[in-house]
């Protein structure tokens, strides 16, 4: 695997890291060259070691984080989506965390683990943050919370 980039282009922002696909076109790096295969799943980064680690984040925190995301084209948060799957958080202050979107061709697929990454980051005491995008289990609506489906109006 191609070592992680930095790139203030990429959707994540300053001093965030994108795994990009490997191989570069013959002329140079491209756009593809920067722009994440989702297909197969990618882990978006952000976020830097704690000096003095206090231990885990706050859990609560790290869910009031994740709230704050929001699938553009659904008016409620990734969260109730039950787009999250696993949050670990580890003694150190770093977060790993495994999330999937509705679908794969998910038009914010590039760039929704990075803004996960980036929430969870701004979280105190929050050290390196992981997101990873997995397709395997598939989401299905069942995942989302109660409140989600009132939200939508979804009677099942």
């Amino acid at each position: 695997m191609q070592d992680p980039i930095e790139n203030p282009y990429l959707p994540n922002g300053p001093g965030s890291r994108m795994e990009t696909p490997s191989g570069k076109s013959d002329d140079g790096p491209g756009l593809a060259d920067f722009l994440p295969d989702v297909s197969a799943g990618y882990t978006a980064h952000a976020g830097a070691s704690c000096e003095n680690p206090k231990g885990p984040v706050d859990a609560a925190a790290v869910e009031a984080a994740l709230k704050t995301v929001h699938d553009p084209e659904i008016p409620v948060n990734i969260f109730d989506l039950g787009l999250i799957y696993e949050v670990n958080r580890h003694d150190n202050g770093d977060v790993h965390i495994t999330m999937s979107l509705t679908a794969p061709g998910c038009p914010v697929a590039g760039e929704m683990p990075g803004q996960v990454a980036e929430a969870v980051a701004g979280v105190a005491d929050a050290g390196k943050v992981a997101v990873e995008l997995v397709w395997e289990p598939a989401w299905s609506p069942e995942r989302m919370s109660e409140d989600a489906k009132m939200a939508l109006d979804l009677g099942f």
